[in-house]
């Protein structure tokens, strides 16, 4: 089990990351900008490298795996174990950020983390990332954003396990058959039952036919529901239950391989890319990022959607205004599933474009709210001949509809889809 955190970071490497931090303080977060193919997405790869063998040879693992595939796939790759870049603002400089054996112990390293997530950043955890027996002490990042609360148990040894992929239409997993075989790895359970967190989307899971899974009588499981791959709907982030090597601890040699299934690379390949808003054949699948910040003007009357007084209340009004590029006219496009988005508030992104009272009524008003994955806050972008769009409430199927006058501060509703200029929309992607 993990414990322990940092070593010493290489002093060359300490200069390059001041540098990208001092620049990454000086603009705005790639994690709240789109990635094109001319551009390739940042990823960091925080590691501690300290503590278990399995776990140590697993980042040596992962620091020659991940560059390897890096130009190939879209994406820049820098290893660091300098976890301050957190909490002094030097993760804003990357896209991605992921951790391969631990998680941020500090305050500010917490807080920044934290911040990063809930401003747009993306990130994949593996195996480690959520060892805890004390979810209490960060109670954000275990039952919140993980989900899953305190270590419950572990298999051993190491072995493979047949997965099976729960949900298909994620960009994660689309690519990956119905089950299949992973690389080798322990298992953890989860003192949190995932299924129950509205939050929560179960990617792949162990396939019954896996047990009984480990070789000691002891710490074998014989039976049981038992997540992997998950993601939280609330967030750009995957986390991963494997990143424990096979070892002869006597020797600290490798027995096996993360890497060694091409089917569990590929999970880690598409899902980067949808991290990274490098994918462009998942929902959306229409030219929107989803890690750029976008204003919608509206082709009726050349005003912007937005939040009414810049609030980010429950019950906030979203209105017409004329454009003024603050934040309050700024919105981003994240993906549920079967083509369906969220459109998140830049003030707060936890807040979307919610139908107020889940109404399928023509004219019921639009308002801010918590997501909590009701398919009155999920919208189907349509794109139209002109490079414009429209969007489709999922509960109802009606469009989301600006006045046909200019006018400040009328309320938007959704109405019968029909092709108006109400209801076409210009994205411009914002700084």
């Amino acid at each position: 089990m993990h414990t322990t955190r940092s070593g010493p970071a290489r002093a060359a490497l300490r200069v390059l990351l001041l540098l990208a931090t001092l620049l990454g303080l000086a603009a705005a977060p790639p994690a709240a900008q789109a990635s094109t193919a001319a551009t390739p997405f940042k990823v960091l790869a925080l590691y501690s490298g300290t503590w278990d063998a399995a776990h140590i040879d697993f980042v040596k693992e992962a620091n020659d795996w991940f560059p390897r595939q890096a130009a190939a796939n879209g994406f820049t790759y820098t290893a660091s174990n300098n976890w301050d870049l957190l909490g002094n603002g030097g993760v804003n400089a990357y896209h991605v950020v992921l951790f391969l054996d631990d998680l941020p112990q500090t305050a500010a390293q917490r807080t920044g983390f934290e911040q990063y997530m809930r401003n747009g950043g993306a990130w994949m955890g593996f195996h480690v990332s959520a060892f805890t027996t004390d979810a209490a002490a960060w109670p954000w990042y275990h039952n919140q954003f993980l989900g899953s609360g305190n270590f419950k148990s572990n298999t051993w040894g190491p072995t493979t396990s047949v997965l099976k992929v729960e949900d298909r239409t994620h960009a994660s997993t689309k690519n990956l058959p119905a089950t299949f075989t992973s690389s080798v790895s322990e298992w953890y359970s989860w003192s949190n039952d995932l299924r129950q967190n509205s939050n929560i989307k179960i990617l792949a899971s162990v396939d019954p036919s896996s047990f009984p899974l480990g070789t000691d009588p002891n710490q074998t499981w014989y039976s049981g529901y038992y997540p992997i791959l998950w993601t939280n709907t609330q967030y750009k982030m995957l986390y991963a239950n494997f990143g424990h090597n096979a070892m002869n601890y006597s020797t600290n040699t490798r027995l096996s391989s993360t890497f060694a299934s091409e089917t569990q690379n590929r999970f880690l390949l598409d899902g980067l890319k949808w991290l990274g808003g490098a994918d462009s054949t998942t929902p959306p699948a229409d030219g929107i990022s989803e890690t750029a910040w976008y204003s919608l003007t509206s082709q009726a009357n050349g005003t912007c959607v937005d939040t009414r007084s810049a609030a980010t209340a429950n019950g906030t009004a979203v209105q017409q205004y004329t454009c003024n590029g603050t934040q309050a006219q700024q919105f981003q496009f994240r993906s549920t599933d079967s083509g369906y988005l969220r459109i998140t508030a830049r003030g707060n992104p936890q807040q979307v474009v919610d139908v107020t009272d889940r109404s399928t009524a023509d004219n019921a008003p639009l308002q801010l709210w918590g997501y909590s994955s009701g398919t009155n806050q999920q919208w189907q972008p349509v794109k139209e001949t002109s490079g414009r769009y429209h969007f489709a409430a999922r509960h109802s199927g009606k469009c989301l509809s600006a006045a046909t006058t200019a006018t400040n501060s009328v309320q938007l509703t959704q109405r019968t889809c029909d092709n108006s200029a109400a209801q076409s929309f210009a994205l411009t992607a914002q700084p």
